[in-house]
């Protein structure tokens, strides 16, 4: 299947998500069958962060990640980045303080920077992943860590059609409900078809400078969570 044509052209991608935003903790409440919060919250806890951590909240959405940091390590510093102003105007209103709007395969900030990148959702939206996973090293301090949480590809077959096909159909009847477009959503399944499973993208992982990947599955490996330490 060809690669979605949001991925490849940036304004599509930022235009998308301007669209969705709004409804985008719902939707995201929605398809995790309510379980998002606590796989985020799992990945913070997990992190082993330091007291005065210093984290970089990629493709950060609303800033969960930001939040649950947070609320975990009231001295951490957190910052949320997107590629969208209207998620982060969303961010900074949920009481997000550090936001700043930049493509994550071009980040601002010096190398070493961070104790920990979280990523929600956001890899396999990524337009070049490996040029992506290079910047984030690079921007991650030797020993610091990178966690991740994304939908992947289901490495059965057979569940994986029925999981694409489900999310396609779940897809058009809310983006018709809530934006009058279906394929507003319908664009979920069609990245998952241009991802990765779960084991594939540890491989990668290790492949590109990091060490002690550690990952868990949910909904069949349909989710998928990584923690990975820079070498």
């Amino acid at each position: 299947m060809p690669t979605p044509a949001e991925r490849q052209d940036t304004k599509l991608m930022r235009a998308m998500f301007s669209t969705i935003a709004p409804r985008y903790d719902f939707l995201t409440r929605m398809l995790s069958y309510g379980m998002d919060r606590r796989w985020k919250k799992l990945g913070v806890a997990r992190a082993a962060l330091p007291t005065n951590a210093m984290v970089l909240d990629l493709a950060s959405g609303t800033g969960d990640f930001t939040k649950l940091v947070q609320e975990k390590l009231p001295q951490a510093r957190s910052v949320a980045v997107d590629i969208t102003e209207g998620m982060l105007r969303l961010a900074r209103g949920q009481g997000v303080a550090e936001a700043a709007c930049a493509d994550a395969t071009l980040l601002p900030f010096a190398d070493g920077s961070f104790d920990c990148v979280f990523i929600g959702y956001g890899m396999r939206n990524f337009p070049d992943l490996k040029k992506s996973v290079r910047e984030i090293e690079r921007v991650t301090r030797p020993g610091g860590m990178m966690v991740s949480l994304d939908f992947f590809m289901p490495a059965n077959r057979v569940f994986r059609e029925l999981y694409l096909g489900y999310l396609y159909v779940q897809g058009a009847a809310w983006g018709l409900v809530l934006h009058g477009r279906p394929r507003t959503y319908t664009y979920i399944s069609d990245s998952i078809r241009n991802f990765t499973t779960v084991g594939d993208f540890s491989t990668l992982l290790e492949q590109m400078g990091y060490s002690n990947v550690d990952r868990r599955s949910f909904i069949l490996g349909g989710i998928g969570m990584h923690w990975a330490v820079k070498r």
